[in-house]
């Protein structure tokens, strides 16, 4: 994608290079927790802010910004070779063996 980017891409330009987009956070702290043997819960917002969990990215982890490639795609004729985010997270390889 990224040599793409720069045969073919206007100046300027941002691209995303996701496989898949708009996965709920919720959904990768699921399969994170799945892998560790860990619980995933909701936490309310307020909570966040505390110390141990996201402190000062709170605002960046409770908003709704999903990405999508769609128009990397179709700009650039590129389409992901990689397994979804879910699906490399299944694989465990970022996870020590247990």
């Amino acid at each position: 994608m990224f040599r793409l980017a720069l045969e073919k891409g206007p100046a300027g330009r941002y691209w995303h290079a996701v496989q898949d987009g708009g996965i709920p956070f919720r959904e990768i702290a699921e399969a994170v927790g799945s892998r560790l043997g860990l619980p995933a819960v909701s936490v309310p917002a307020d909570e966040l802010m505390l110390p141990g969990y996201f402190g000062f990215l709170t605002a960046v982890v409770t908003l709704d910004l999903p990405a999508s490639s769609l128009i990397t795609r179709r700009t650039l004729g590129w389409a992901p070779a990689q397994p979804t985010l879910l699906a490399d997270l299944a694989d465990g390889h970022y996870f020590p063996a247990g």
